[in-house]
């Protein structure tokens, strides 16, 4: 049981957290205009961990006999047989449980909205077998984030915080175009659908471009809606060095550095954005911690 566990945290990279977790926490530092009361965080961070470990597990299942087919994905846990389809569904139902418990210790909205939260993430999985635009329901999924952090704060929607989500629906697509370019040809062989395969590399390579630069002009959009000053630009701008740093890294010819691209770059500017962010907002109200 315990080492079923560790693989399939190993299966869905837990530590991947960290791509959508800052967003939220920024969400929730504006919504808050400060720092939300402990119970609050902790449960986001309850909220986010199940959330997200019920999403992946969830897709390693459905994509299992996919990932045993693909040269790229063969060796991950399901498909090698390092673990059980029967651990990772009840793994998948357990993290939806405690999603679910998380949004009841919130609040009436967080709680209602938690079953629509669960189908966007969790419909995902079945979206590249239909639709070539999968990039942008998993954008969906992750934007999610933000939205509901703010929510749990107040217990209503925030406008500005609609911005937020804009940004993060837009790079996280952008980088799982980047992403899936490792797939093309094995893509349009099992009929899977993704832009890549649908337009080409070079084509999806500047969708992607398209899409990191309106990321960055929601950032903006989002620091003007919330009256944030130079801190949080000051990171915006690091972020938008990052995401040139992440593009620069990749070309029709070249995708040898993706995984680059998509661990170390995305991890670092999430966490930038809310730095800045957050540091910006308790300036703002008076330093409070």
């Amino acid at each position: 049981m315990i080492r079923s566990a560790i693989v399939t945290l190993e299966m869905i990279k837990i530590q991947h957290t960290i791509f959508a977790l800052p967003f939220a926490f920024l969400a929730a530092v504006a919504a808050a205009w400060g720092i939300p009361d402990w119970r609050t965080i902790i449960w986001i961070l309850v909220a986010m961990v199940g959330a997200r470990s019920a999403a992946m597990a969830f897709n390693r299942l459905v994509d299992a006999e996919i990932d045993g087919r693909n040269p790229r994905t063969r060796g991950r846990a399901l498909p090698a047989g390092l673990v059980s389809r029967r651990f990772v569904a009840l793994f998948a139902i357990a993290s939806s449980g405690l999603f679910l418990v998380a949004a009841w210790n919130l609040n009436r909205l967080a709680f209602l909205l938690a079953p629509v939260a669960l189908a966007i993430i969790l419909g995902y999985s079945y979206t590249k077998r239909f639709t070539s635009w999968s990039h942008l329901v998993l954008g969906l999924a992750l934007a999610v984030a933000p939205v509901g952090a703010a929510i749990a704060v107040t217990g209503r929607f925030e406008h500005e915080i609609w911005f937020l989500a804009g940004a993060v629906l837009c790079w996280t697509a952008g980088f799982d175009i980047l992403y899936s370019m490792q797939d093309v040809e094995f893509d349009r062989s099992e009929g899977l659908h993704s832009l890549p395969s649908r337009l080409g590399v070079g084509r999806a390579l500047a969708l992607s471009r398209v899409l990191h630069t309106a990321t960055v002009g929601l950032l903006v959009a989002f620091g003007i809606a919330a009256e944030l000053g130079w801190i949080y630009y000051a990171g915006v701008g690091a972020a938008a060095a990052l995401l040139i740093w992440q593009q620069s890294l990749v070309s029709p010819d070249d995708l040898s550095k993706i995984d680059t691209a998509f661990f170390t770059a995305n991890g670092i500017l999430s966490i930038i954005v809310f730095v800045a962010g957050a540091c910006d907002i308790l300036r703002g109200a008076g330093g409070q911690l």
